[in-house]
């Protein structure tokens, strides 16, 4: 039987999140290379149950600094492959210039772990000024193939919808797009719908769940969801509303996932039909997989918990806006971060668009000044010249 959420659950919930900012249980061993897309879910987990304030000054300093920590800026004559990495495995200290020279051979930035890392930074209220965004964008564009995907990284990575989502949402966050080609990316997203109207992780691959999510996400941080015909995103409604059997499932015949219940959830809220699916099914079958006696929530009921589907499945529990939900805070679907958070970001975004036109003004006045000095102002005996633009009357 399912148990609805209330105070007790979610500061479990909450603690369950704590702490994976403190240690790793073994079974997540393999994960330490990705450890900044496990302190995304817990950091946006405890926002989004309003805990937030569980993190203390000093730590939220200091997860700061570890994300920063992970940052890959490139020497001018490097390749462009900005961005953060999940860890610090390859971040040395050492007075050997040869060994370091061979370990930077192997920093390259990684587009989920720099999508998760602007999340966190957000999040905790950190203002990315130590952040070069056209340097960050450079490195998203190195990344972007022929046929308007994007790989992982630089090198040795696949390249499918998962990263054209990062790439998106580094971008709209940043806002800057620099040199991707959204163009190229709008024709891999639509290339991708399949015969039954879900989007696959490349062309000619089976539609899913998660990459329909990532599509669509991508396309609306691009602006470019509304090139989509009315028939086309009705054909994309059906197939997701479809997906419901109590909770989500992430293609046909396939049983139910927790995690399922955001990736489906978010695509119908970008498509503004979230209200057409059973919010109570859904919801009772998300609450079958929290662990009632330590917190988190598993991909199904009587599973094993993990940061990953406790996460999606917390933000799942936001789009069914009933009963003890309204503890949760609201997310923006397309970024899967609170609105708390994105309002924090259309703050920078402000504050950038107000710098760019401020150097905007400030370059318009160098170049006029130089004009000036560079003019030859002359007296001549029948009429005074007193600028190069306007006579004396």
């Amino acid at each position: 039987m399912s148990c609805g959420l209330n105070i007790d659950r979610i500061n479990k919930h909450a603690k369950y999140f704590m702490r994976f900012l403190d240690v790793l249980p073994a079974n997540l061993a393999s994960h330490d290379c990705t450890r900044g897309t496990i302190v995304f879910f817990a950091v946006c987990g405890l926002d989004v149950l309003n805990s937030l304030d569980l993190i203390t000054e000093t730590r939220r300093k200091h997860i700061i600094d570890w994300i920063y920590g992970n940052l890959v800026t490139p020497r001018p004559e490097h390749r462009r492959c900005s961005g953060f990495q999940g860890g610090r495995f390859v971040m040395i200290k050492n007075d050997n210039e040869e060994l370091l020279e061979n370990v930077r051979c192997f920093q390259w930035g990684h587009l989920a772990m720099t999508y998760t890392s602007i999340g966190i930074l957000v999040t905790l209220g950190d203002d990315l000024s130590r952040l070069d965004r056209k340097i960050i964008v450079d490195g998203v564009a190195a990344v972007q193939r022929s046929d308007g995907s994007f790989s992982a990284c630089i090198d040795g990575s696949e390249h499918d919808m998962r990263f054209v989502f990062c790439a998106a949402a580094i971008c709209h966050m940043l806002d800057y797009w620099g040199d991707v080609n959204k163009e190229k990316m709008y024709q891999f997203i639509m290339n991708s719908i399949r015969y039954d109207h879900g989007f696959s992780q490349h062309t000619y691959g089976e539609g899913h769940g998660g990459t329909t999510y990532c599509a669509l996400a991508a396309l609306e941080l691009s602006g470019q969801l509304n090139r989509i015909s009315a028939a086309a995103l009705e054909d994309i409604k059906r197939w997701c509303i479809f997906r419901q059997v109590n909770g989500f499932q992430g293609r046909p015949n396939k049983p139910a996932d927790t995690c399922y219940s955001f990736w489906i959830g978010a695509a119908l809220q970008i498509l503004n039909a979230f209200h057409l699916t059973d919010f109570d099914s859904n919801r009772s079958y998300v609450l079958e997989t929290q662990d009632n006696v330590v917190g988190g929530f598993a991909k199904w009921p009587q599973s094993t918990t993990d940061p990953f589907h406790t996460y999606l499945g917390i933000c799942g529990l936001t789009f069914t806006e009933k009963g003890g939900e309204s503890l949760l805070a609201e997310i923006m679907p397309s970024l899967n971060i609170s609105k708390r958070a994105y309002e924090n970001l259309k703050v920078l975004h402000s504050k950038w668009s107000f710098q760019n036109v401020e150097d905007g003004y400030q370059g318009t006045y160098r170049n006029l000044a130089k004009e000036l000095t560079e003019t030859k102002i002359s007296v001549e005996e029948d009429e005074l010249v007193t600028s190069p633009l306007i006579r004396a009357q």
